[in-house]
């Protein structure tokens, strides 16, 4: 795995076998998170998500303790795959990361507690498997608005962006750091810490 801009993410870049059946890919293997990130991610719950073209999702994040770390990949179609840091404190506080998921490179992100995650479907059958260190908690899990021109994420939508209403209605960087909705820096560190491998 290498780590990508923002600490706390790394993107797995796997080895595709292909022959005369079709392809054949490992998107996940626990001891590389270990390896890389120097803790393992112990998986609560695996979601899935369709999304047609010009769908934006997030960008999504939970409370931290306890969070919650993600491992995604893009079996089927593709997606602009996002990682902000919104951890107030941070050296790359507001900045954003972005890489390209999809069937055909199999590549896969792992994203540390407190990170925000949004991505964009560039296909009409995007799907994206998630693993969760957490289970989902609607009371912890909060949203800043994808389009905030403070973060200016380069989306490659050439229409409307698609989002749902909770999306649509999520504060900016700003509006959400004045109201203390944002992860703190220190205490992300000090729990990501406290899950090290001994």
């Amino acid at each position: 795995m290498e780590p990508l801009e923002i600490e706390g993410a790394w993107i797995y870049r796997p080895k595709i076998h292909s022959d005369k059946r079709g392809k054949f890919h490992e998107w996940f293997i626990s001891s590389r998170i270990a390896t890389a990130a120097g803790r393992d991610l112990r998986v609560a719950q695996a979601n899935c998500s369709a999304s047609r073209r010009g769908v934006i999702r997030g960008i999504h994040f939970s409370d931290v303790p306890p969070g919650q770390a993600k491992y995604v990949t893009c079996p089927t179609g593709a997606i602009l795959d996002v990682i902000v840091d919104l951890r107030v404190g941070a050296p790359s506080f507001g900045h954003w990361t972005a890489v390209e998921l999809s069937e055909r490179n199999g590549c896969a992100v792992f994203i540390s507690e407190g990170l925000g995650h949004a991505f964009a479907s560039l296909t009409d059958d995007a799907k994206i498997f998630y693993l969760c260190s957490t289970f989902y908690d609607p009371h912890r899990e909060h949203a800043v608005h994808p389009l905030d021109p403070e973060i200016g994420i380069e989306w490659p939508i050439d229409t409307a962006p698609i989002l749902s209403d909770k999306d649509q209605d999520a504060p900016s960087l700003s509006v959400a750091r004045a109201d203390l909705m944002l992860p703190d820096y220190a205490r992300c560190r000090e729990f990501v810490n406290s899950l090290a491998l001994s």
